[in-house]
């Protein structure tokens, strides 16, 4: 068993933990919080069964039977955190998105590679069976003409946010907004399959401290258009669809859990593919990070952190665009 620590105790880490400890990959040895969330690290030890949690970072780093830090922290310290545990020799699960710079990203993958630590993003879409079954399927829709993604969900903080209360998720400083949070799932997604456009843009609606809570965000191919819609202002039924000029995929699942597809190929039934083994979206994931680190699997690796360091390019990007500059 793999043991590994969690860094933080926020809305994400209890789902994160059970999909750790239900991936059967990894032992949960330690729980870390800052001190005034200390409480919540020990209700958290108490729920899970998890043995330590601590406040003090430097006995995670220190301890020798830790093989991996997940960092599940706000946005704008995954970079600092992250870099901190593989200088200490650490193997990192760094939450999305990423970093918030494209220099971060490379930063930390220049550290991990000459470390030779094992490095990775938890984009819960890069590692669905059915995105594997979608890549695959890819040459059978002929030449790709456009791909739309929806991920519109009304935000569990958005009524406070609209009587003046910013929560991280909704602070422009902390890198919060729809394209650096529910965004991100769809360019994973579509960098994930064709790699980087070759131009982008960014059109969005904007809250009353400058946060974009709501976006559209285009990736300009060589011979094709994506569209990628992420809001937290408002709901939709989320979609992802790539339409080829000999037939189309499409799914009706939101691109974090991607539960199912349809592939329809011009003269022939839709056929549909539910491939996903579980049922909690994230324990694929981390079923992937133990089992390539069991195998020494370093080239895996390096390909899921060429999509990290690509996505955020793409932000950097549309970032620009969305600021004027």
């Amino acid at each position: 068993m793999i043991n590994i620590a969690i860094l933080g105790t926020g809305k994400i880490i209890p789902e994160a933990i059970g999909a750790i400890q239900a991936s059967g990959k990894f032992n949960v040895a330690n729980i870390w919080a800052r001190p005034h969330s200390r409480d919540n690290a020990a209700a958290l030890a108490e729920k899970f069964n998890v043995n330590s949690f601590t406040t003090d970072l430097d006995e995670i780093l220190s301890d020798s039977t830790i093989d991996f830090v997940y960092v599940g922290l706000i946005n704008t310290v995954h970079y600092d955190y992250a870099k901190k545990c593989l200088a200490a020799g650490k193997n990192v699960i760094v939450e999305k998105p990423f970093t918030v710079s494209a220099a971060q990203a490379q930063d930390l993958i220049d550290l991990a590679s000459k470390k030779r630590l094992y490095l990775f993003e938890a984009v819960t879409t890069l590692h669905q069976p059915n995105f594997f079954a979608i890549r695959d399927a890819l040459n059978k829709i002929g030449n790709v003409k456009l791909v739309q993604c929806n991920y519109s969900q009304y935000s569990s903080r958005y009524d406070a946010y609209k009587r003046g209360e910013v929560a991280p998720a909704f602070d422009p400083k902390l890198f919060g907004g729809a394209l650096a949070d529910i965004n991100i799932y769809n360019l994973n997604f579509v960098v994930g399959l064709f790699g980087l456009p070759k131009n982008v843009s960014y059109a969005a609606n904007f809250g009353f401290n400058g946060v974009d809570t709501s976006g559209i965000a285009i990736l300009e191919y060589e011979n094709f258009l994506a569209q990628c819609v992420g809001a937290k202002d408002s709901a939709s039924p989320c979609f992802l669809s790539i339409q080829g000029d000999g037939g189309y995929i499409y799914s009706t699942s939101p691109p974090n859990e991607l539960n199912s597809f349809d592939l329809s190929v011009r003269g022939a039934e839709i056929k549909n593919f539910a491939l996903n083994k579980f049922n909690h979206r994230m324990i694929h994931e981390f079923v992937d990070f133990g089992e390539i680190f069991e195998r020494g699997d370093y080239n895996s690796v390096e390909r899921g952190l060429k999509i990290s360091l690509d996505v955020m390019k793409v932000v950097d990007w549309l970032a620009v665009r969305e600021l004027g500059n």
